[in-house]
């Protein structure tokens, strides 16, 4: 019975193909925005994780704290209270923290024959890849051998490579740093910009002892990176880092810490959170339109139930019963529903396609957000139908057979 009902429904929809094809344009429009939306919010939204996960792993950076000179704050990590000795401390006393590298910046020159670079230099540990998530593209990192003896040893960056030797091979080359020989024993692999736009690849790194000793003459780390466990220990770990930094600082209770921990996990959730609002606000506000969709579906019923009722009142007169009456127009409006649906569906993957190529923003398909469109377009279509179905079956035959 259902497909002989069907096949009606379907001749009907046919007779009006143009009226059809309108009344599901709101239903294409609706879908179409609500994936193409979704879509580009998801991908931005993994985008940020990317560049946050790009900084490293369960991460915490510690800084030492600003310096005032003349009642003017010089900001984070330009004083003197964090030494080499209280990060020894904190790997050793805190459970939590797996790996720590110090960070000593230098601004340097690189001078190699003729040509020269400036860039950023930084005096780290050999942890300091597996903290940043950094791959060594060549080459091999510096040892702890060599952070001992603060040996002039260099790993650069893949814009430094390219900018000093071209498509030369770096490594056992000797570099200039501040007229001072270091031998290139690796090579980075690329990591992109970071999120505030920095050529993260535009780098060197040496050994911070080097660092402090024979380009700064400093006995002070202005920052390091910290590793936790897991992204859950972080939070324990930066406890217990406050906890040793007080104590070995000697600041009482009630006493302001002359260091700063940042937690990056806090940073990572904030920005999750933001860009999953902002999808569910897009996705939202092109919901709206699967809506009118539907008010669209329910007027064209309502208006084909009025030109169809000398119609609806032969079939009844002949044997059809209401039920069948009320599932023909169902079964119309599901139609209308599934199809712009599936309209819809196919119109938002093109277009989030198309965006992400054109404008070279991130889209992320969304297997959830496709199937709860189809059934949310079947939904509306059946939601939306059933009042015009229900008044069409309500019909008395003897009046609609005298409907003119």
């Amino acid at each position: 019975m259902i497909g002989a009902v069907l096949k009606i429904a379907l001749r009907a929809l046919a007779r009006n193909k143009g009226r059809s094809a309108l009344t599901m344009l709101g239903i294409i429009i609706g879908v179409a925005s609500v994936i193409a939306m979704v879509s580009l919010g998801q991908g931005a939204q993994k985008q940020v994780q990317q560049q946050i996960e790009s900084m490293g792993t369960n991460m915490l950076i510690i800084s030492a704290g600003s310096q005032r000179t003349g009642g003017v704050r010089s900001g984070a990590g330009t004083s003197t209270t964090l030494t080499p000795e209280d990060l020894d401390a904190i790997l050793r006393d805190a459970p939590a923290v797996t790996a720590l590298s110090p960070s000593v910046n230098v601004p340097v020159t690189l001078v190699f024959g003729n040509g020269n670079w400036s860039t950023r230099g930084e005096g780290v540990a050999p942890t300091y890849p597996s903290i940043r998530n950094w791959t060594v593209a060549s080459g091999e990192f510096f040892t702890e051998t060599d952070v001992r003896t603060a040996a002039r040893v260099a790993v650069i960056g893949q814009t430094v490579a390219s900018q000093l030797f071209g498509g030369g091979e770096p490594l056992g080359q000797t570099i200039r740093l501040r007229n001072l020989p270091f031998r290139v024993v690796g090579v980075l692999g690329a990591k992109g910009q970071s999120q505030f736009g920095q050529d993260q690849d535009d780098t060197v790194f040496i050994p911070y002892t080097t660092a402090m000793k024979k380009l700064l003459s400093t006995q002070y780390v202005p920052t390091a990176y910290a590793s936790a466990a897991s992204t859950q220990a972080t939070f324990e770990a930066e406890s217990q880092i406050n906890d040793i930094l007080r104590q070995r600082h000697s600041i009482r209770d009630g006493q302001e810490n002359d260091f700063t921990v940042r937690n990056l996990t806090d940073l990572a959730n904030s920005a999750e959170q933001t860009t999953r609002i902002m999808t569910m606000l897009l996705g939202s506000i092109a919901g709206v339109s699967l809506l009118v969709g539907g008010i669209g579906i329910m007027n064209i019923m309502l208006v084909s139930v009025t030109e169809r009722t000398r119609e609806i009142g032969i079939r009844m007169a002949v044997g059809a019963k209401s039920k069948h009456v009320r599932t023909q127009f169902l079964l119309e409006s599901l139609v209308l529903g599934l199809a712009g649906g599936l309209i819809g569906i196919a119109t938002g993957v093109g277009l989030s396609a198309l965006t992400s190529s054109v404008f070279g923003w991130p889209a992320t398909i969304s297997p959830t957000a496709v199937f709860s469109s189809a059934v949310f377009s079947m939904a509306i279509g059946v939601f939306f139908g059933y009042y015009p179905a229900r008044k069409a079956a309500a019909l008395d035959p003897i009046e609609a057979l005298r409907f003119e």
